[in-house]
């Protein structure tokens, strides 16, 4: 069975986890939009809370389900505990072409705003985020 993923994170082409756990089951990659808002966390990866703004990242369509639940394990997400036992909640969201038309629906990572505060987050008004731009503390 097909499925779609909006990524806009490590798990995005050239970033550290596309090639594990996307590259094998991906047929299409689109950039692509979500609303949302986007925050840099200290650990060297980002989070997206739900929220009005723009999130730019990947549309991916993947042929395997085995790919999301190897997503799941990277993200800490276990769909039998509650929002707020996961790191991230994965949920099914609306997504835009880089023009803003809609796309339908894909399954999406976002983080509690609490769990991002508490993390130290750091806002990301421009709505995209890279490894490059974005390093973690213990690069620096």
């Amino acid at each position: 069975m097909m499925l779609t993923v909006f990524v806009y994170g490590t798990l995005k082409p050239g970033e550290a986890y596309y090639k594990l756990y996307c590259e094998p089951y991906v047929v299409t990659v689109v950039p692509a939009l979500t609303r949302g808002c986007l925050f840099h966390l200290p650990e060297g990866y980002p989070a997206m809370t739900l929220g009005d703004d723009w999130v730019t990242g990947a549309l991916l369509q993947l042929r395997d389900d085995q790919a999301i639940a190897h997503m799941d394990e990277l993200e800490d997400y276990d769909p039998a505990l509650s929002q707020a036992d996961n790191l991230y909640i994965r949920q099914l969201r609306p997504v835009f072409s880089m023009e803003r038309q809609p796309l339908g629906l894909a399954w999406l990572y976002w983080m509690r705003p609490e769990r991002v505060r508490q993390s130290g987050g750091i806002p990301i008004p421009a709505g995209i985020w890279s490894r490059q731009q974005w390093p973690s503390i213990s690069q620096i």
